[in-house]
C-alpha cells in the first residue's frame, strides 16, 4: 500500500471500513467472509473492507471495498456501529465505521487483497482477524432489533417464496422456534403478502403456496416500521 505523509496540527488516527454481508441459504443465516492474503492477520478470516481515502466517504469506501474484495457491486449499505478501541489493529491507531446489508446469496470471489472470500454458516464462523468477532456480535445484535420492526428480512429471500422459507429465515435470525399458525396468521396480517398464482382446488395440502411482497406496501413499511410480536 503506497504510504502517504501529510502534517496536521492535531493527531489524526487512521479510518477504515468493514462490510457484514448477511444471507440465507433457506435454513440457517450465512455471513460472507474475505480471507487476507496480506498482513496483519494473513491468512486469517475477517469481514471485506479496507481504509479510508482521503476523497470519498465512508459508504463509497465500503461499496469500493465489498466489489474489490468479493465481486459484490450495487449493495445498498446501512452504518450500524463505530468502533474506536485504542488497540483494536497492530499498525496503527484505527477507527473503523461498519457497515452491514442483507443479500440474496451470490457467488464470491476474492480480489484485490483477500486471498478469496466465501460465505459460511453462522455456527461456523472461524477464528476472525481484529476484533471483527465484536463486529459480528454487534451486527447480529442489530439484525435481530430491526427484523422485529421493518420487514427487512424479505431481502433475504427469493422473489417467490413460501410461508415455511419466511419462518425459516426469522427463526434463524432470531434463534427462536415459532408456532407455525400463528406465525403465518401474523404475517399475512401485515398486509405486504400477495399469492403467487391460484392453486386448484383439489391440489394436495401437502404442495405449499407460494408468495411474493407488495412492493408498494413493502417499502411503506420498510420506511415506517412496525411493530412485530410473537
Amino acid at each position: 500500500m503506497e504510504e502517504y505523509k501529510f502534517s496536521y496540527k492535531y493527531p489524526h488516527p487512521a479510518v477504515t471500513v468493514d462490510c457484514v454481508i448477511f444471507g440465507f441459504d433457506g435454513t440457517s443465516i450465512k455471513v460472507l467472509l474475505i480471507q487476507r492474503g496480506v498482513e496483519p492477520y494473513k491468512g486469517a478470516w475477517a469481514f471485506p473492507g479496507g481504509f479510508l481515502r482521503r476523497d470519498e466517504s465512508a459508504e463509497e469506501a465500503a461499496k469500493r471495498e465489498l466489489m474489490e474484495e468479493t465481486g459484490l457491486k450495487d449493495i445498498p449499505l446501512e452504518q450500524f456501529y463505530t468502533f474506536t478501541n485504542v488497540d483494536r489493529d497492530p499498525r496503527e491507531r484505527v477507527i473503523t465505521i461498519a457497515h452491514y446489508a442483507l443479500v440474496r446469496m451470490k457467488e464470491v470471489i476474492g480480489g484485490d487483497d483477500a486471498a478469496k472470500a466465501s460465505w459460511f454458516s453462522y455456527n461456523e464462523i472461524p477464528q476472525l482477524a481484529f476484533d471483527h468477532e465484536m463486529i459480528l456480535r454487534k451486527a447480529l445484535s442489530h439484525l435481530k432489533h430491526e427484523i422485529c420492526f421493518k420487514p427487512i428480512g424479505f431481502d433475504l429471500l427469493p422473489e417467490v417464496f413460501t410461508m415455511s422459507e419466511i419462518q425459516n429465515l426469522y427463526e434463524a435470525i432470531l434463534e427462536v422456534k415459532f408456532d407455525r399458525r400463528n406465525f403465518y396468521k401474523k404475517m399475512l396480517k401485515l398486509g405486504i403478502l400477495e399469492e403467487v398464482g391460484v392453486r386448484e382446488a383439489d391440489s394436495p395440502a401437502r404442495i405449499p403456496k407460494m408468495y411474493k411482497f407488495k412492493s408498494e406496501k413493502y417499502f411503506e413499511l420498510k420506511q415506517k416500521g412496525f411493530r412485530l410480536e410473537f
